[in-house]
């Protein structure tokens, strides 16, 4: 297999971005772990890691402020599009988010853009119910404690 290529696809707004400049740190069949820096530069955040659990739907991302402080645990619910022959990994961002603040704070965000997009037929009625089920999958998690714990740690380990 060719060097692995990791592109975020977004449907709101269109675009697709090359993630050119994440340093992939391990990969596997299930789980494909990065660390970033902010795309553009913001004043809230300003790198992080990622874990992009393959199976579940989900890329987990460990977010810092400029100053290095943890701002959040930022979960995206996505469908990955894998082209094993030539090593492109396409992440489809469901457009809803769980955001985990360390106070244990939990926040569903981008209902609104989700539904958007449903009316406008953008996604197929398969790639909507995959997003409700992994965003109900996560919850649980989250709200158990420990299985989010043990997702948590492919970026804590690295510490």
């Amino acid at each position: 297999m060719e060097k692995m290529r990791l592109f975020r696809r977004r449907y709101l707004p269109d675009e697709m971005i090359e993630l050119k400049d994440d340093e992939i740190i391990s990969a596997s069949r299930k789980i494909i772990v990065t660390k970033w820096d902010v795309l553009k530069r913001r004043n809230d955040i300003a790198r992080g890691y990622s874990a992009y659990f393959l199976d579940q739907g989900v890329k987990l991302s460990k977010v810092y402020s400029p100053a290095g402080n943890l701002v959040y645990w930022y979960c995206d619910i996505i469908k990955p599009v894998i082209n094993e022959a030539d090593g492109t990994y396409v992440f489809h961002d469901l457009l809803i988010d769980v955001l985990i603040y360390p106070d244990g704070m939990v926040k569903v965000v981008d209902l609104d853009e989700f539904a958007d997009v449903m009316e406008q037929g953008i996604l197929d009625a398969a790639d909507y119910l995959a997003a409700l089920r992994s965003t109900d999958a996560l919850l649980k998690k989250i709200y158990d404690g420990e299985e989010f714990s043990r997702m948590k740690r492919y970026i804590e380990d690295l510490e």
